[in-house]
């Protein structure tokens, strides 16, 4: 089971008011509480109405869902015929369906309107699992590319790449491992800043990498962690 929490309107508002066509995507996947097709269409209007507030009126959304956001598969047949004229894209599923959605539609800018705060865990038969997505409550998505930096760096550096990316490639590969923890293979991997970086640069928002992130609060995401379900 993931978790997630909603960000405030208004900061979705800051990611979404210098577009014009919204496309809001719902989850029917794993996430709690629901944020199916009734919870999209309750956004777009929200969004609607808070541009207006805000004095932007041309601002139009339209509210869809699929089965789950954490398959490419899924997520490029179900939304393709949906996207003529969509400026950008507000994610209501957890962090992995938005790194999910920015990996399958590259060229449309992807936003989040949930903090993942708690992520269950389920069994999975063969393949290597990515790790996507820590829970952390503070959704960093929006002003990263839709690429998560604490997951992705293995410091969870904020704030641009540090000394040891050389070439676009982390100082720390990649180490695969079997069922009993043994490295078998070590991969080279990408810096988590410089795919930041090229991801912001073909978005035309490096105003965003200039961005100053203060520290994380630890205390969301502390461990170990109970969820009360209410």
């Amino acid at each position: 089971m993931i978790v997630v929490k909603e960000k405030p309107l208004d900061e979705i508002l800051s990611f979404l008011l210098p577009y014009n066509h919204i496309l809001v995507v719902g989850c029917d996947g794993c996430t709690q509480p629901p944020r199916g097709l009734r919870e999209a269409m309750t956004y777009a209007m929200l969004i609607e109405m808070g541009a207006k507030l805000k004095g932007k009126t041309n601002i139009k959304c339209r509210a869809t869902t699929i089965a789950k956001q954490c398959d490419n598969h899924i997520c490029s047949t179900t939304l393709i015929s949906q996207l003529e004229g969509v400026d950008a894209i507000l994610s209501l599923a957890c962090g992995i369906g938005v790194q999910t959605l920015v990996e399958v539609f590259p060229e449309i800018p992807v936003y989040p309107a949930q903090n993942t705060v708690f992520i269950g865990s389920q069994e999975r038969e063969g393949g290597i699992l990515h790790e996507k997505c820590k829970a952390c409550g503070e959704c960093l998505l929006g002003e990263t590319g839709g690429i998560c930096p604490i997951t992705n760096c293995p410091k969870g550096i904020l704030n641009g790449p540090c000394g040891g990316c050389v070439g676009g490639k982390c100082e720390v590969p990649f180490e695969i491992r079997d069922e009993t923890g043994k490295i078998v293979k070590t991969v080279a991997k990408d810096c988590a800043w410089y795919l930041i970086y090229q991801r912001l640069k073909k978005l035309n928002r490096l105003d965003l990498f200039r961005k100053y992130r203060p520290p994380r609060n630890r205390a969301i995401s502390s461990s170990p962690r109970l969820l009360e379900v209410v």
